[in-house]
């Protein structure tokens, strides 16, 4: 047993987990957080925290609004503002009065459930945790601490700002809305590094506490809001300009101002030094709203791979999955895979795996029924839902992964070591015929199957569609020419400010054909060959902008009336 692991809840005390959810990237959360999260019945937290936690909570557990998400307070200020995520409770549930974190805690554990209570940061740094703690102590309530990133260590971190160098500086911590005037006094009388938690419109007024301290005006400053995310955007100026700064920027005056930052005070945070280190704001993608219309199960890891480019995926699904009009000729297809009938089976996507796995439940069987027959899959994707299906493929192409591909590494049928010529071929109704055809020429009989039908998907929500057509979406990617029609038909014709990226010419044809202006093709039909050419585009841009002296801007900050939008990507 771990040191961090610990024995199931007792019925009558429960057990409370107080968590460090860090600064707002989930990528940051503990191993030992995730842990905690997956095992707990009941989850307190504010809203901002609870986007960040809510996708490692278990199966089944619900969320249920104790506050109004859009009176929640700033970190350090007032009663926290409260979400319980149960199980089992209902709105009614919860008394009314009952919201403040420590009765909502308690009364969870006393009802022998794992609670686990995520604030921002680290629970450390949090103001309400240790009353939350001794309240559990005092009611004999057993509970463990999961540190977190605190934020005035992890922003300064993305925003490329060290707060420490070789010769050792001080660094110290301060926040503005509880600082004193013998706080300030102190850090205006060192030569170390501040870092000042405190809110956008509140900056200039910290910046002068400093200087009246006895710092002097033009000592560097760093100052980013939103950090940790894909929101994040970092100023730097001097103690003395900062005000003029973020006006200049339109940042201020905004109705915005209450929003947390951080802010590094001292030669570390100097805009030379941030230009080499700022790893994070300088990503090729950073802060692109990319349209991918793929469901979720078929973009992760291209979703994924659009994350590490700093880019925020969002999927959109063009065409939905239905079984064929007539089964019939599927269930001789997989009767025939347990007689024998085939030497090998082909799957040309994840839907086909899916397809032949629940004809397979359908009947009792399982992975084993294809004991003695080769598999093939058509790229990794697919061969990753086989093996999750526990099944590994005998081939998956070695060059290019499609049809074509795979045609290039099929063995010709042998009669003196294929004992059967027949391929399985479970596909789409819409699917092409370069891959029977291939087979055919290669001396295989096939029986080409339809497994699954393919249908346009219902529209997206409202919301998506406003975005797609008014150029709130900096980027998509087009995987097909049918992912082009149905996105149009479903969801309307993508603004022109947006880039188009196309997997393909025939993908690029069909776009220009909806008039669409093609800015970004794959080098190669792939998924992920596609993603690394827009990546390659966004840090062209990029570059250019820098080298004409430009600010470095998304696609959708083009479009008219966006700079005067908050970003909500």
């Amino acid at each position: 047993m771990s040191p961090t692991t610990l024995p199931a809840a007792g019925p009558e005390h429960g057990h409370v987990t107080f968590l460090g959810a860090g600064p707002g990237d989930p990528g940051l959360l503990t191993l030992r957080a995730v842990e905690a999260l997956s095992n707990a019945d009941v989850l307190v937290a504010e809203h901002e925290v609870l986007d960040v936690i809510r996708t490692h909570a278990r199966q089944g557990v619900s969320v249920v609004p104790t506050d109004d998400p859009s009176s929640v307070s700033p970190p350090g200020t007032g009663t926290p503002q409260l979400t319980v995520v149960d199980g089992t409770s209902t709105p009614a549930a919860v008394p009314a009065a009952a919201r403040d974190a420590a009765h909502l805690v308690m009364e969870a554990a006393r009802g022998g459930r794992r609670v686990v209570r995520a604030v921002s940061g680290d629970p450390g740094l949090d103001t309400y945790a240790a009353e939350e703690m001794l309240a559990c102590a005092a009611a004999g309530v057993p509970f463990e601490v999961v540190p977190g990133v605190a934020a005035a260590v992890g922003v300064p971190a993305y925003a490329g700002v060290p707060l420490r160098d070789p010769h050792g500086a001080d660094v110290r911590f301060v926040d503005a809305r509880t600082a004193s005037d013998r706080c300030w006094t102190e850090v205006g009388a060192s030569d170390g590094t501040v870092v000042v938690s405190t809110t956008l419109d509140a900056v200039a007024a910290a910046a002068g506490e400093l200087v009246s301290a006895g710092r002097k005006p033009d000592t560097p400053l760093s100052v980013t809001v939103a950090g940790t995310t894909t929101r994040q955007r970092t100023w730097t100026a001097t103690l003395g300009t900062i005000a003029q700064t973020l006006k200049q920027a339109k940042v201020l005056p905004s109705p915005d101002g209450a929003r947390p930052v951080i802010a590094v005070v001292g030669e570390h945070s100097a805009a030379a030094r941030r230009d080499q280190l700022s790893w994070f704001e300088s990503k090729p993608l950073f802060g692109w709203k990319v349209l991918v219309p793929r469901t979720k199960e078929q973009a992760a890891s291209l979703s994924d791979q659009l994350r590490s480019y700093g880019a925020v995926p969002h999927e959109v699904p063009t065409i939905a999955v239905e079984p064929p009009r007539t089964p019939q000729q599927m269930e001789r297809a997989v009767k025939g895979l347990v007689t024998g009938r085939y030497e090998w089976i082909a799957f040309t996507s994840v839907n086909a795996v899916k397809a032949v796995r629940e004809k397979f439940e359908e009947y009792g069987l399982d992975a084993r029924a294809f004991a003695g027959i080769k598999v093939a899959a058509v790229g990794e994707q697919t061969a990753r839902a086989l093996i999750a299906f526990g099944v590994k493929p005998d081939l998956v192409p070695s060059g290019e992964q499609s049809a074509a591909g795979l045609l290039e590494d099929w063995p010709p049928y042998d009669p003196v070591f294929d004992p059967i010529d027949r391929v399985f071929l479970p596909r789409a109704d819409i699917a092409t015929e370069t891959l029977v055809a291939g087979l055919i020429e290669l001396g295989w009989e096939v029986d080409d199957v339809t497994a699954y039908r393919t249908v346009r998907a219902s529209p997206p929500p409202v919301e998506t569609r406003e975005a797609i057509k008014g150029g709130g979406f900096d980027a998509v990617l087009f995987t097909s020419s049918s992912t082009v029609r149905n996105l149009v038909g479903i969801a309307g014709k993508p603004h022109n400010v947006t880039v188009i990226a196309c997997i393909g010419p025939a993908t690029a044809k069909t776009a220009e054909e909806h008039g669409l202006r093609v800015d970004v093709m794959a080098p190669e039909p792939s998924v992920h060959k596609l993603a690394e050419a827009l990546a390659d585009f966004g840090m062209k841009r990029r570059a250019a902008a820098l080298e004409a002296g430009d600010p470095v801007t998304r696609p959708s900050e083009r479009r008219p009336g966006a700079r005067r939008r908050r970003s909500t990507t």
